[in-house]
Order: structure tokens, then C-alpha cells, then sequence
């Protein structure tokens, strides 16, 4: 399933899936970057996770209530920095495979991605500040 984004600067409606390879979404009425979250399966993890720019993984589950606080983060920093970084969500609940590659314990947890490799890890709700001083390097 396709996400429905509103473009920041226009305001036109994006389908935006995994998009063109190599490619960060853009607005198809002005061009204009978009912020850029999607959900993955334990079947689409490689493909989201190789991307032009720095992909933030939150590995989640509905129940968990931290996660639920940490979600509206994750999509301001998306908003503010579009174009600049993609955030994938992971449902552990739904994707037990990705979720034990990748040692997930405890959740909210968050990996950084660069390059298509592991480059940074959180553990636990982290306030907005926190987050973008460990991704900052990255973008």
C-alpha cells in the first residue's frame, strides 16, 4: 500500500512508495522534496533500506507505548528534512525475521543507515534533540 503525502510546498497529493531507484520522492506537480516514510515487511527491508540519503529505521510495535511517543518525532524530522533522510518503520510484531537479524530486544529501537550499512543504534524514546545530534553527521 502506497502512503498519501501533501506536499509542503504546493500542497498537491503524492502516492509515495518505495519511488525510483536512487531517487528521494520529489512533488510530481512542483518538484518540490518530499519527507519520506514508509513501512517495511521483512520481504521489502533491503530494498527501503538502499537509499540516496540516510535511512532511519524504527523498529516498533503498536502496543508499546514509547513507540507510539516517538512516532510524531520521526515524522518532523522526516518534514523538516526532506529529501535528506527516509524513515522505514518496522513492525517487530509483524516482521519477527528483521527483527531478530537485527537483535531488536527492546523497542522503541532505532538504526541509522548510511550507505545501506548499520551506522548508528538507539535504544528506548529519545527526545528530538537527542535523535538529530546522532543522525546529524549523516545528513
Amino acid at each position: 500500500m502506497q502512503a498519501i503525502v501533501t506536499c509542503p510546498s504546493c500542497g498537491a497529493k503524492n502516492r509515495l512508495g518505495t519511488g525510483r531507484p536512487g531517487k528521494a520522492p520529489v512533488c510530481g506537480k512542483c518538484g518540490t522534496a518530499l519527507p519520506w516514510v514508509v513501512d517495511a515487511t521483512d520481504a521489502t527491508f533491503q530494498a527501503e533500506t538502499t537509499a540516496p540519503v540516510p535511512v532511519l529505521v524504527d523498529f516498533w510495535a503498536p502496543w508499546c507505548g514509547p513507540c507510539r511517543m516517538v512516532a510524531p518525532v520521526l515524522e518532523q524530522i522526516a518534514a523538516e528534512n526532506p529529501g535528506r533522510i527516509k524513515i522505514v518503520k518496522v513492525n517487530v510484531d509483524e516482521n519477527p525475521e528483521t527483527a531478530r537479524r537485527f537483535r531488536v530486544q527492546s523497542i522503541p529501537m532505532l538504526v541509522l543507515f548510511s550507505g545501506g550499512r548499520p551506522v548508528e543504534t538507539m535504544v528506548g524514546a529519545q527526545p528530538k534533540a537527542s535523535i538529530l545530534s546522532r543522525i546529524a553527521p549523516y545528513l
